[in-house]
């Protein structure tokens, strides 16, 4: 396999970039993920790709639950915050308005719209993330707008 064209042709495929809330115990998280996917409609069903090595992997992994914030193309620097991990900034949400959802998980005010989802299910046991896929209990639209994507960014991520 040519590695180049690999890595390539990977980077093609088409992202959303999305912040994902994460709750355990009494503590909240969020981060910033680039897979996700709708994989059912009845049961309304989601797939969210979460690396295995992450603290908010484990917390997922306790709570079963998550919130995914979706935000407008010009939303750029708001997904930014939530890039790195929060053992390196500190408490992400400190300064970012949001409130705590029905499942514990936070949503934030300045996303244009939210899903609230339970966990049914986690695979991929040989690679480096997780398909953690939520059952839909609740959504809502902030503001209808056209949602950011990973092209929009001029990041790379995979391949």
């Amino acid at each position: 396999m040519d590695p180049q064209a690999k890595k390539t042709i990977l980077r093609k495929i088409p992202h959303g970039v999305y912040v994902v809330g994460v709750k355990a115990d009494s503590q909240i998280n969020a981060f910033t993920a680039t897979w996700l996917t709708q994989v059912s409609f009845t049961p309304p069903l989601v797939a969210v790709g979460i690396r295995k090595d992450s603290h908010s992997f484990e917390m997922v992994k306790q709570s079963r639950v998550f919130s995914v914030n979706l935000v407008g193309k010009n939303q750029k620097s708001l997904v930014e915050h939530f890039v790195k991990p929060a053992s390196a900034i500190g408490e992400k949400l400190k300064e970012v308005r949001h409130r705590i959802g029905t499942t514990g998980t936070p949503i934030l005010d300045e996303a244009i719209g939210f899903l609230e989802c339970e966990v049914r299910e986690i695979a991929n046991e040989t690679g480096d993330h997780a398909i953690v896929i939520g059952e839909v209990i609740e959504a809502g639209v902030h503001r209808d707008e056209p949602a950011l994507t990973l092209m929009d960014t001029g990041w790379h991520y995979g391949g």
